[in-house]
């Protein structure tokens, strides 16, 4: 079973798009975050594959180096935010395209996107109630020096660490369905999620979380590893939500 990948713009952005095999009606929409190198699941044929099996459409927006906060990024845009564009714009495109809207459309990334899809999840769980993120980048704020947009983001190091994921877990109302890993071996991010998972575990937020399995660290290896255990989450997670509606 196969399906296809298009590229659609959105509010005149680039966003990968893939849909099961004419004929199927997707189940449920999922809307994927790329990490730092851009690279979205359109380069990856295996996901693909799970996508038509799972008959789910999958929306993966460009959003360069915006770590898709709520903050401009001149790089992205001049004026908008990336998290405004998920919202605005490719939240909405799941039902003008295939009728699914919240709680039908699940959320989920890799490393810089991992961190946005956590981060997004809990500023907005009514539209996001279901995220899974893989090696997520929670500790953005230690690239505040590095070659990347934050130091025009934000005017300081510390004020960049407030706006991090780990600061927006909701003590009330969180999204339902949680799940996140990291590879031990990932040196730059497994740090922050483990810190995530006791923050979350303090305040009695519940969430599942893998931070034990090693397969090759911050690489795509590891994604494609824990792609199908993120994927079967998500569906649950989704299905839940369905019933919950009936």
């Amino acid at each position: 079973m196969n399906g296809n990948w298009t590229t659609t713009y959105l509010a005149g952005k680039p966003a990968d798009v893939f849909a099961p095999p004419d004929g199927i009606r997707p189940r449920y929409g999922l809307l994927f975050l790329h990490d730092f190198d851009g690279q979205t699941l359109a380069q990856q044929p295996a996901i693909a594959r799970m996508l038509a099996e799972l008959r789910l459409a999958c929306v993966c927006p460009h959003g360069k180096r915006s770590f898709w906060l709520e903050r401009v990024c001149p790089e992205f845009d001049p004026a908008i935010s990336a998290e405004r564009h998920l919202l605005d714009q490719a939240l909405p495109y799941f039902e003008r395209e295939w009728g699914i809207r919240p709680p039908g459309v699940g959320l989920w990334g890799f490393g810089m996107g991992g961190q946005g899809a956590l981060r997004l999840a809990f500023r907005h769980a009514k539209e996001f109630p279901v995220v899974a993120a893989i090696a997520p980048s929670l500790e953005f704020h230690e690239l505040y020096y590095a070659d990347t947009p934050l130091g025009e983001m934000y005017d300081s190091k510390e004020q960049c660490r407030q706006d991090t994921a780990i600061l927006h877990v909701p003590p009330y109302n969180p999204p339902p369905h949680i799940y996140f890993c990291a590879d031990p071996d990932d040196v730059s991010w497994h740090r922050g999620a483990d810190r995530l998972h006791e923050k979350m575990n303090a305040i009695g937020v519940p969430h599942e979380s893998d931070l034990t399995t090693e397969a090759g660290g911050h690489t795509w290896d590891y994604f494609h590893h824990m792609a199908n255990t993120a994927l079967r989450f998500l569906i649950e997670g989704l299905e839940k939500e369905g019933r919950r509606l009936i």
